[in-house]
């Protein structure tokens, strides 16, 4: 990294009665660090040793900026009171009685510039040898308890591949500092031990990355500053402390079975650890003698910590719960998110036999193994019909719902009021926007379509943290451009402020989008650009930035149609040996039917056998106006006396899991559209039920189907209003038999790729690592700002102005400006 790009640094380590383990470290951080000691701060806290300490850093180390604390604060109130004085963007933790590689910052500080969603960078941590592991992994019990993965063992190298974690150890941590601010720091109730295990929890849940980085390394004398305190007052914190984190940071549900089974085994952890006698106090074991029966029965030390960290957890119930609503309001993760970096949330942690009973016991009572291993809860919401009879965005937001629920528990809501759903393995609602809460409140993530987000003004809120999915795979305002032509000019307009304002409350709000082609996206990112949202944290966090827009296509079902009953030759009456050409979906105003019946009526003086089939004339969606192309195309097929001899009309439209019937009784499909810019990002759903029943396929040009249909030799293309061309090609897919055989055997290859299950990949893919996007982290802030200007470099710029007012307008333009400015200032603004 050039300098220039490096972040200033702060060092912030603290100091209780240590100044010799003190000093080393702060010497060594002065001479052995390869980062420049221009861009590094180092500030000392002391926390009240009331031995002089303070006094000796300042002498043996003058460089460092030494605080007195005013009372003992703990490490996490003394981390904090060092953070408060930090300059730098970049806070480093390292305890007192530890050593940093020379690497150590520059390393940590390396992925926090390439990697913007990490918001913390854990250390490696080995003992003062280097030869045994202190700190490469965490873990989180479910009863709150942290502890360190692999602590102990050899350094063989076998952990030093970086990775996310739930939390690094506070003696060596960076973190950004400005997200720091954000979160309050550690929390100062815990005193020491468990702030770093609850800081990296928070940091989590709101959707940051903890991320251990092997090459920024350290080496700790571990607890040097406890050695003569007896181990029953670090149990008590560790007791208190692990309840604390739990209360504050689990979700209801998790901390409604949690909590109480965490307490019963904090009880049964403390008298394990006392050996104390569970029954001795049985009525039935008492003494003969009554004054025997009063005597005081002793209580280890070990023991009493367990009761006591109940207590006092008990005390500060008060000041977690105001804790707890800030953590649960900002969240944006779920439990379920997390298992993966606690690693062994049912580990027991404390190898005691009456212990690991209980431990077994009360997993089982309270169904923690269920809790932990519950799926990801997936709500898609969308403003389509939900029947046997389905359009386009319901059979998208159907097939989401089915692929996502293999691995998640998913909702598929609508708003329509038509919701009379098929048959399914996952749970389908037809609701009022003002009932959406509960499913709201229920989802880790939210999948929209369509308007739906305008329904939805809680998550469209400053405050909202729900991650949000957005498919954008219709282009709506393209399409009201073409549909609302026969519109007013001035409700024109509207319609499309309207819409537009709609597809921007989209991009503004979600962390993840979906679109139909690559066409389509090269479009959307333009549009999330003009708006800003690819920021350069953004855009470094991933170049391609195919982590908040993919691409992920209308699919086709994974398994071959198969006939189930009678198709469109039995509904219409059209014979067995008559070729047709099936139109498989609806008429819209973007489509072009009109130069299709007219090459029909071309056709038919060749072949007299042949037929067009529209299969569906009526939207199933009841809150889809008709079209006045529809009319227009009824009216010509009449005029051309092609109505019920080469041209038929389904004036209904046939259900969805019925359509393979109509699709195996054609020859071709077809669809036609006109040459305008709704055309060029346009994903014609239809073609892919061609694909699906192995149809040769003739399409206009200019979409990105027409593409593919080109490149892979499915049928013929050809150019837009043209009815001899595509009178042509209707007969070579119906007649030419070796031509329409060798179409079937590509499309059998191609159409694998548009499978639901595979095309919605990046979908499930994101939801199995849900997070917020990179530039909707709470506490984003750069990293490395612009030095502040001084006089000199002031009053240059001010003179390269006046020069450039000068030559683009004179004195007048020199004027113009310095009003302007004063103005500027006397508002606040500048």
């Amino acid at each position: 990294m050039e300098r220039a790009s490096l972040p200033d640094v702060s060092v912030v380590v603290v100091n209780y009665r240590g100044a010799e383990d003190t000093i080393t470290c702060l010497r060594a951080l002065y001479a052995d660090l390869s980062y420049p000691a221009e861009k590094l701060q180092v500030v000392c806290v002391d926390n009240a040793s009331g031995d002089g300490s303070a006094e000796r850093i300042r002498a043996a180390v003058p460089a460092a900026e030494v605080v007195e604390a005013p009372a003992n604060l703990g490490f996490a109130g003394g981390c904090n009171l060092g953070a408060r004085h930090a300059t730098g963007s970049v806070l480093a933790f390292l305890n007192n009685d530890a050593r940093p590689h020379p690497d150590w910052v520059r390393a940590a500080v390396r992925v926090l510039r390439d990697e913007p969603t990490v918001g913390a960078v854990a250390s490696k941590v080995l003992d003062w040898d280097g030869g045994a592991i202190d700190f490469v992994d965490g873990g989180l019990t479910w009863f709150g308890m942290g502890y360190k993965r692999h602590a102990g063992e050899p350094d063989d190298g076998s952990h030093d591949a970086p990775k996310d974690v739930l939390f690094g150890t506070g003696s060596a941590l960076l973190v950004r500092a400005p997200l720091f601010h954000e979160l309050g720091g550690f929390d100062e109730r815990f005193f020491m031990f468990y702030e770093d295990v609850d800081l990296g929890w928070r940091l989590n849940l709101r959707g940051w990355r903890v991320r251990f980085e092997p090459q920024s390394l350290t080496y700790h004398k571990h607890h040097a500053s406890m050695s003569t305190v007896d181990t029953s007052r670090e149990l008590f914190l560790l007791e208190r402390n692990a309840l604390a984190a739990l209360y504050k940071n689990a979700s209801d549900e998790t901390l409604a079975k949690a909590l109480p089974a965490a307490l019963a085994l904090c009880v049964r952890r403390a008298t394990a650890r006392g050996e104390l006698d569970p029954t001795q106090l049985e009525i039935t074991r008492r003494p003969a003698d009554p004054a025997a029966d009063a005597e005081p029965v002793p209580v280890p030390r070990q023991a009493l910590a367990g009761f006591l960290a109940i207590d006092q957890f008990v005390e500060l119930l008060p000041s977690l719960a105001e804790s707890r609503k800030v953590e649960q309001a900002a969240r944006s993760v779920s439990d379920a998110d997390l298992v993966t970096l606690m690693r062994k949330a049912l580990e027991p942690a404390y190898p005691l036999e009456r212990y690991l009973a209980a431990h077994d016991v009360l997993v089982e009572a309270f169904g923690l193994d269920e809790l932990y291993g519950r799926p990801r809860r997936v709500l898609i919401v969308t403003g389509d019909a939900i029947s046997e009879r389905m359009a386009g965005p319901a059979i998208r937001a159907w097939h989401m719902a089915d692929v996502l629920s293999a691995e998640h528990d998913v909702r598929l809501v609508t708003f329509n009021p038509l919701c009379m759903p098929p048959e399914a393995r996952f749970a389908v609602h037809g609701v009022q926007p003002r009932d959406i809460d509960p499913h709201l409140v229920w989802a880790d993530v939210v999948v929209l379509q369509g308007h739906a987000l305008e329904f939805l003004p809680q998550l469209r809120r400053p405050q909202s943290n729900k991650v949000v999915v957005c498919d954008i795979y219709d282009p709506m305002h393209l399409e009201l451009l073409e549909q609302g032509r026969d519109a007013t000019d001035e409700q024109r307009e509207k319609d499309l402020e309207g819409v537009q304002r709609v597809l921007d409350n989209q991009l503004r709000r979600g962390d993840f989008f979906l679109c139909a082609s690559e066409r389509q996206r090269h479009f959307w990112l333009g549009h999330l650009a003009s708006m800003g949202r690819l920021t350069p944290a953004l855009y470094d966090n991933d170049r391609t930035t195919r982590s908040l827009l993919a691409v992920a296509p209308f699919g086709l079902s994974g398994k071959p149609p198969q006939r189930t009953g009678p198709g469109l030759r039995d509904a219409l009456g059209i014979a067995p040996e008559d070729k047709v050409v099936l139109w498989a979906g609806g008429v819209y105003s973007w489509f072009d039917p009109l130069t299709l019946i007219r090459a029909m009526d071309r056709l038919r003086d060749k072949h007299p056998d042949a037929r067009l089939v529209f299969l569906g004339m009526k939207h199933p969606n009841p809150e889809v106006p008709d079209m006045d192309i529809a009319d227009h195309t009824r009216l010509l097929a009449d005029q051309l006396g092609l109505t019920g001899s080469h041209v038929f009309f389904n004036e209904t439209w046939v259900p969805y899991h019925d359509r393979q019937n109509w699709l195996l009784d054609a020859n071709a499909g077809v669809t036609t559209h006109y040459e305008h810019v709704e055309t060029t990002f346009a994903f014609r759903t239809r073609v892919l039920d061609y694909l699906w029943a192995g149809l040769p396929i003739v399409t206009t040009d200019g979409d990105a189907f027409a593409d593919l249909v080109s490149r892979e030799g499915l049928g013929v293309v050809v150019p837009s209003e043209d009815a001899d061309a595509l009178a042509a090609a209707l007969e070579k897919v119906l007649y030419d038999k070796d031509f329409a055989a060798a179409c079937a055997e590509r499309i059998a290859v191609v159409r694998e790729r548009f499978t639901w299950e595979a095309v919605l990949e990046p979908l499930v893919e994101f939801c199995r690592h849900p997070r917020p996007a990179a530039d909707r982290l709470p506490g984003v802030a750069p990293m490395v700002r612009n030095p502040p200007l001084g006089r000199k470099e002031k009053l240059q710029r001010d003179v390269k102005l006046v020069r450039d007012y000068l030559s683009q307008g004179g004195p007048r333009e020199v004027a113009k400006r310095a009003t302007g400015r004063v103005l500027k200032k006397l508002r606040g603004h500048g």
